[in-house]
């Protein structure tokens, strides 16, 4: 009996839930029919008819100041697209708005045609018919525009770049985002149409620049036809305020004192690494990258033989030549490798490895020299012995790698070169040949296969004027919000590289720096009563021009102040123009106009070379 109702029980269950899921089954049923026959029509309908469109309402890209955040270097001013809803154009007045719409847009009615194939012409989807349009082309739009049914225009801010010529490099431009960059930041809040940065400080903080564009939102049916008023907006946000290191005063300075001479300016605080200037030569104008003909001005800057898009001061790579002599003098002085009293005689030239190399200064020579006088007089005998004999090629590279040779200078921009140091491995590497004597000599005076930029040569004098150590170089000095001009962010000294060299040998390193000055065989171009400076120049021999060199002149002030007051500049003049040894007095110039507090004239006319500098105005060499 017990069994018999255990089953009778079983039964019960099973049966009270299938009743139960034939019933759920039975609604969802009744639902689904009622909803797909009885009334289907009307959620087709519905489902047809109604959907959202959203606008995009482009963000302002932030602004860009300069270091006392009183000058505009790039701004955002107002420019036009035009659009056409085809769908609002009514079908038999087609070819007649258009036409009339190409000839306020001063093109092609064909051009428009092939943006509005036949087969979107009953589409009310906004295509975009040009884009940067002046305003007074907008304004003649308007006043005709119940002539010009499906046509409307939008307001898309554009870059402005309020100062040109040598700050094209540090700035940059922006442009269209290609398929390539879209598919590497869809991700992070990129559409199709952004516009990016895509060179200088406009592509290193692009992120922070960009700011967050709005929406409009309206409600359309499924031609795109507008049915609901007003629409629903979210207000875009402006990009982050840039405040930059550079100096607008010494940028002009600097610019002014290069002149049209292929090169570039360094200038620096060396005690934090901020860039007060930096020029490369030729360069270009930002605002182009704006302009309808943008791709063929592009073309132009590509094809020219001196290359105007690449920034020398940290792209190009030159031998340092005797701005070495700096690193080879620090390390004679560290390792004790030869006492910096005793001398060496300079003949004009030495023999060695079967043939003779000639000192800068031919027969008889410098004569005997210690140290300090060989750096100032730039003797390659001196180096050319003491560097093969006394330190040899290891300890000259550990030198020249605390410098920062062959590193990485961590600059704030896009790109930069690292420079190259060799080594004896390197060269078995690369040539199956054994390191030579020879090759020593040749880095003992910054030639060879040593190449380096000019801002890595500019922090080797940092690295002299710090007594021992470089600050990571950077363009960004702060970051603050767009509304209310507050700090979000400041950028912090950061340390690149240290030394652990007594100060006593950097005291030495400097004085003679300082004799070079006095008493060496710059003297003359480098005599200034505004400020006492320290300073190396260099001649660097270049192949394709004949009796031609790139002329550096690398130098720091005051080199009696403390080390928050001075200011290093790195000039180089390369060998394709007419009078490389410019760089000395270009260098003179800025030194005196930072210290003075005088612009471009007002230094050369304190310094005396009115006639002068008007009778050396250099060029690039003509061929």
């Amino acid at each position: 009996m017990a069994g018999k109702s255990k089953i009778r029980s079983k039964t019960v269950v099973v049966t009270f839930f299938s009743a139960l899921l034939f019933c759920v089954f039975a609604i969802y049923t009744l639902r689904l029919f009622s909803m797909q026959v009885v009334h289907g029509d009307t959620y087709r309908t519905q489902s047809r008819v109604i959907s959202t469109r959203n606008t995009i309402i482009t963000a302002q890209r932030g602004e860009i100041y300069d270091r006392n955040n009183n000058a505009a270097l790039v701004i955002n001013t107002d420019s036009f697209s035009v659009e056409v809803v085809p769908g609002e154009v009514p079908a038999d007045e087609y070819d007649t708005v258009i036409s009339k719409l190409a000839r306020f847009l001063d093109m092609q009615k064909s051009d428009i045609d092939s943006l509005i194939p036949e087969n979107v012409r009953r589409s009310f989807s906004r295509i975009t018919v040009k884009n940067n349009v002046p305003f007074n082309v907008i304004s003649n739009i308007a006043e005709n525009i119940y002539d010009l049914p499906g046509v409307s225009y939008t307001s898309k801010p554009m870059r402005n770049y309020i100062e040109t010529g040598s700050f094209s490099h540090i700035l940059g431009y922006t442009g269209g985002i290609t398929r390539e960059e879209y598919s590497v930041l869809y991700n992070r809040g990129y559409t199709r149409t952004s516009v990016i940065g895509k060179a200088g400080i406009e592509r290193q903080y692009d992120s922070l620049l960009q700011g967050t564009d709005g929406v409009e939102q309206r409600t359309v049916d499924a031609r795109g036809r507008i049915l609901s008023e007003p629409p629903t907006i979210r207000e875009p946000k402006m990009g982050k305020k840039l405040v930059l290191t550079i100096d607008t005063e010494i940028q002009k300075l600097a610019e002014k004192a290069l002149g049209n001479r292929i090169g570039s300016v360094v200038v620096l605080k060396p005690a934090t690494g901020e860039i007060l200037a930096m020029v490369s030569y030729p360069y270009f104008d930002s605002n182009i990258f704006n302009s309808e003909n943008a791709a063929q001005e592009y073309a132009k800057l590509t094809e020219d033989r001196y290359n105007p898009l690449l920034n020398r001061a940290v792209n190009a790579t030159y031998p340092p030549a005797s701005t070495f002599k700096i690193v080879m003098s620090t390390a004679i002085l560290t390792e004790k490798a030869f006492p910096r009293n005793e001398r060496i005689q300079c003949k004009g030239e030495v023999e060695y490895g079967g043939r003779v190399w000639h000192c800068w200064v031919l027969r008889p020579g410098h004569g005997w020299l210690d140290l300090r006088n060989a750096l100032a007089q730039s003797c390659d005998i001196y180096y050319w012995q003491v560097g093969l004999e006394k330190l040899g090629v290891s300890k000259i590279r550990q030198y020249a790698t605390m410098f920062g040779y062959g590193k990485s200078t961590e600059i704030d921009l896009p790109s930069h070169s690292e420079g190259f140091f060799p080594s004896m491995e390197w060269k078995e590497r690369r040539y199956h040949e054994r390191w030579l004597g020879g090759d020593t000599m040749n880095i003992s005076i910054g030639q060879g296969y040593t190449r380096a930029s000019p801002l890595q040569v500019a922090d080797v004098m940092a690295m002299v004027a710090n007594s021992g150590v470089i600050y990571k170089p950077h363009i960004l000095k702060e970051v603050r919000d767009p509304v209310t001009d507050e700090v979000i962010q400041s950028v912090e000294r950061e340390v690149l590289h240290k030394s652990d060299i007594d100060a006593a040998i950097w005291k030495e390193v400097q004085d003679d720096l300082r004799y070079t000055v006095t008493d060496g065989a710059s003297r003359f171009g480098l005599a200034n009563r505004a400020v006492k400076m320290a300073a190396k120049t260099g001649t660097a021999e270049v192949n394709g021009y004949k009796d031609s060199w790139h002329s550096w002149l690398l130098a720091y002030a005051p080199w009696d102040g403390p080390p928050e007051d001075r200011v290093v500049v790195a000039t180089i003049v390369e060998a394709a123009n007419v009078w490389e040894s410019w760089s000395t007095y270009a260098t003179n110039i800025i030194m005196q106009g930072i210290f003075a507090g005088q612009n471009y004239e007002e230094a050369v006319d304190a310094l005396g070379w009115r006639w002068w500098v008007n009778n050396h105005r250099g060029g690039a060499r003509v061929e």
